[in-house]
């Protein structure tokens, strides 16, 4: 009150601005009150209708005597505000509030005139959002009124808070008029929450007992200057029985514990229960420069600041509205005959745009809003026991977004005089290497750490999500980055990679035995038996069959790919190819004795190594077009990362039916031997081969039918081992039932190496 009427004379004051118009007041007391308000304002309108029919008569030039009021500065509070302001919009009143911040009073369609010196609650939930987030507080706890100041406020503050992955633990509400019981209840369910931060929307008068119970507190408050002569204009004034000095007689008499003489001034309802029992009597002479009171404390004005503005804004309007600057017959003089009745003062009051003494520029946008500046103080006690507001940051809502927050940390007094940032969370952040996992009826903010899964990282703390590693890369242990994933294949130095290399070494050193003994009694019964020539080509090719399982051990290649499969196709086959020879020879054999019988003859050598050329030519050619066509090719696979972390390095088969119509055709081979075999299996004869050669195809069919099902079902490189399994396992089976046999009589019975001994007649 006392800054209106110290800018309203300082005006006055102020030949260059408004030269011949002189500013009056009228000041009623809204009581915080929204019926108060308009009783107050109702009789301001019609006081200043009785003021206009007065000066009409006196025609004096230090008054408008026209006009009705052309401007209302207030109210403090948003609840009053508005119906203030949705009052006087029909008329083009303007209603200048100097600490209504709701941003319900933006809305231009309810409140046309409302403009304010103070920003919207809009920029003020927008630097407390900048504020908690700054400071890493997403867990806080909301503390309010019942005004509508508090519940928009809150509820705007809430919305954006949750935007920025915040959480809001609880809300409370301050009462009207809370007791020191209702304060203290208040505290205490706010010192029990696990939310160690507390956002409030309050005045300062009803957060004053709180702040008593929980010091530390962070606020945004209107920027605070130092206007000069105001203090000694607010030392110079004395108690009077003069109209409008009540509420400072009020004031002299509360501060200085005394009673004035004239209380008759004193309103009816005013009781003054700190002076009932005094018995001095103030004598007006008493110096407030030897007291202690936020009166005369005026180093830093804020909201007093904003009436300033609001009284220099309303200045500057009627300024252009009077067209004090014209030139003419009135030149340096106002024009004293323009009406307020058209909106015209409220549309110059909207382009007011000037500069003040403090170098602040001065001005509202479309919404009737001033620049948002913002200074962040901290309550602070002092060493007398009472809070001093200290500057430790700004916020500036017109800069660009990352510069509007500035804060001086070092300056910050904590609760309980802390030096370190207080940390106000539901759930720790989640390190490096795991997520948060949102518990199930929960905040957001209440969250479980769950690590990474296999091959998924997250390189920061507090990550909701992991992020799945690029393909043929993997997490590591700690799962915070991704690694080049560790290639797998069967090499030459796994346990499993050696066992089949010796496996593989021995095969080929029996048969190489074997194929020296056969060599050194080449000329023996046993040996010519059935064609030697094909003995030694089944040798020949079961050497073969188990050199070919050593391309398939080692790091996949472009050669070892091509050739890997070809190599077990073709050799087998041959293998195939020599057996069904050898079972066609020996189901002949036994036909030469039956009359007229001319078999022997016609599948002599010549027909025997035809057809061995026939059964191995159509494998041939289809190992050769599928090289040639679709050649396999060394892969990457990462398809198994997920179970194991590997990467599989394989040959990779753009036309998989070429494996299976290789195997296939083995099978065909394979069955007909059998078929073959299986007739002959009771011939008379001591040494009947074709017996030795069913056991060996049951032996190959028994490998085989159980390595498809084996060979699918593997993963990586234990397909590959299946595969090499059942290449060493029925080429030892092979080996074994044909040859081993005939070494055995060749070596430790040597007399039932002869004719007799082949044909049966031989007895021991």
């Amino acid at each position: 009150m006392m800054a209106m009427i110290f800018a309203v004379e300082e005006i006055n004051c102020n030949s260059s601005l408004l030269p011949g118009v002189k500013l009056g007041y009228w000041i009623m007391d809204s009581c915080n009150h929204i019926h108060n308000s308009l009783q107050a304002l109702l009789s301001l309108l019609g006081h200043s209708k009785a003021i206009s029919s007065v000066t009409k008569a006196n025609q004096s030039s230090t008054c408008l005597y026209y006009s009705p009021v052309p401007a209302v500065i207030g109210l403090a509070s948003s609840s009053p505000t508005r119906a203030i302001a949705q009052t006087l919009g029909p008329f083009n009143i303007p209603l200048v509030s100097y600490f209504a911040t709701c941003t319900c009073l933006t809305d231009k369609r309810l409140y046309p005139s409302f403009l304010r010196t103070v920003p919207s609650d809009v920029f003020q939930v927008r630097g407390l959002v900048n504020l908690v987030t700054y400071f890493g507080w997403f867990w806080v706890g909301t503390l309010g009124t019942t005004d509508d100041y508090s519940l928009y406020g809150i509820q705007a503050f809430s919305i954006q808070f949750r935007k920025e992955g915040g959480c809001v633990a609880y809300h409370r509400t301050i009462p009207t008029s809370p007791t020191v019981a209702e304060i203290k209840e208040i505290a205490d369910k706010l010192q029990s929450s696990t939310a160690r931060v507390v956002v409030v929307f309050a005045t300062e008068v009803e957060l004053l007992d709180l702040l008593l119970e929980v010091m530390g507190t962070l606020g945004f408050s209107f920027p605070g200057v130092n206007i000069p002569g105001f203090q000694e204009f607010l030392l110079t004034v004395r108690p009077s029985p003069k109209p409008g000095m009540e509420f400072f007689n009020m004031f002299w008499e509360e501060h200085f514990g005394c009673k004035l003489e004239f209380e008759s001034q004193r309103p009816k309802d005013y009781e003054a229960n700190i002076v009932d029992n005094v018995t001095a009597v103030c004598t007006g002479s008493e110096d407030l420069r030897y007291t202690d009171s936020s009166y005369s404390d005026v180093s830093q004005v804020r909201i007093s600041y904003n009436v300033y503005k609001a009284v220099y804004t309303i200045a500057h309007a009627l300024h252009k509205f009077l067209k004090c600057d014209s030139t003419g017959l009135n030149e340096g003089l106002c024009e004293m005959h323009n009406s307020f009745a058209n909106g015209q003062f409220l549309q110059d009051l909207k382009m007011v745009n000037f500069t003040n003494q403090f170098d602040e520029k001065i001005y509202f946008d479309s919404n009737g809003e001033p620049v948002p500046l913002y200074d962040i103080v901290n309550w602070q006690e002092s060493s007398k026991d009472k809070i001093s507001f200290i500057k430790v940051g700004s916020y500036d809502g017109s800069v660009p977004q990352g510069q509007q927050l500035k804060i001086v940390k070092n300056t910050i007094v904590w609760t309980k005089k802390q030096s370190q940032v207080p940390v106000s969370q539901c759930s720790a952040p989640c390190p490096p290497g795991s997520r948060q996992a949102t518990r199930q009826g929960e905040p957001k903010c209440c969250f479980d750490c769950l690590p990474c899964a296999d091959g998924e990282i997250s390189n920061q703390t507090g990550s909701s999500e992991c992020t799945k590693c690029p393909e043929y890369f993997w997490s590591d242990k700690e799962k915070v980055k991704c690694v080049a994933g560790e290639e797998e294949f069967l090499s030459f130095s796994d346990t499993m990679g050696i066992i089949l290399v010796a496996l593989t070494l021995l095969g080929f050193l029996l048969t190489t035995i074997i194929t020296i003994v056969f060599h050194s009694f080449r000329f023996t019964p046993i040996v010519k038996a059935n064609n030697s020539e094909i003995s030694f080509l089944l040798l020949l090719s079961l050497k073969l069959c188990f050199l070919c399982s050593l391309v398939f051990i080692g790091q996949p290649s472009w050669w070892t790919c091509r050739l890997r499969q070809a190599a077990f196709g073709i050799s087998f086959v041959l293998c195939l190819s020599c057996l069904l020879v050898k079972t066609i020879v020996v189901l002949l054999a036994f036909r030469t004795n039956v009359p007229g019988s001319r078999g022997r003859k016609l599948f002599g050598t010549s027909q025997q190594r035809i057809l061995i050329i026939c059964a191995t030519a159509p494998q041939i050619c289809l190992c050769s077009g599928w090289v040639l066509g679709a050649p396999p090719f060394p892969f990457r696979n990462p398809n198994y990362q997920a179970l194991t972390g590997k990467i599989v390095v394989e040959c990779k088969e753009p036309w998989p039916p070429g494996f299976y119509l290789l195997l296939g055709y083995i099978g065909l081979l394979a069955f007909v031997c059998l078929l073959l075999a299986f007739f002959g299996r009771k011939l008379p004869d001591t040494f009947n081969e074709a017996k030795f050669i069913s056991f060996s195809m049951l032996i190959f069919w028994a490998v085989w039918i159980s390595f498809i099902p084996a060979y699918v079902s593997s993963p990586g490189k234990f397909s590959v081992a299946v595969e090499i399994f059942a290449i060493l396992a029925s080429s030892f089976g092979l080996l074994l039932c044909i040859f081993v046999p005939k070494c055995y009589i060749i070596l430790l019975h040597p007399e039932r190496n002869i004719k007799k001994g082949m044909t049966g007649k031989y007895q021991r």
